[in-house]
């Protein structure tokens, strides 16, 4: 029984867990890249503040405010939505983090079907 205990906690103790530390990506300046249909690399920057998102992409800016829900979630709500599908509030979870960069999954809030993934690179705080 002894024996047995032990070996559950080698088990426990040596998986490997991602690094979190989400509270240095909650604010500063980001760059996410994404390949287009065509094969271009699209490059979105962005400016984040505990409570509002402002993006460049193809010289248009785009403002959403951020409810952070816990230290690694939160919701994205666009500021000022011209469309029915641009009031769908967005849900963003960061998975993993290294030095100045992090992975995340997104979705619309609700839609566990359509779950996207991205890389995001902090620029500066």
């Amino acid at each position: 029984m002894y024996i047995r205990f032990i070996l559950f906690l080698f088990f426990i103790f040596s998986c490997d867990f991602p690094e979190r530390n989400c509270l240095k990506f909650q604010t500063g300046t980001f760059e996410f890249k994404s390949i287009s249909e065509k094969g271009d690399t699209l490059i979105t920057k962005f400016t984040r503040t505990k409570d509002l998102e402002i993006g460049f992409f193809n010289e248009k800016i785009d403002s959403n405010t951020v409810k952070w829900v816990s230290d690694c979630e939160c919701i994205y709500k666009k500021v000022n939505p011209k469309s029915l599908s641009e009031k769908k509030a967005v849900q963003m979870k960061i998975l993993s983090t290294n030095a100045n960069s992090y992975t995340f999954e997104y979705s619309f809030v609700g839609d566990i079907k359509n779950k996207q993934r991205g890389f995001v690179k902090k620029i500066s705080d």
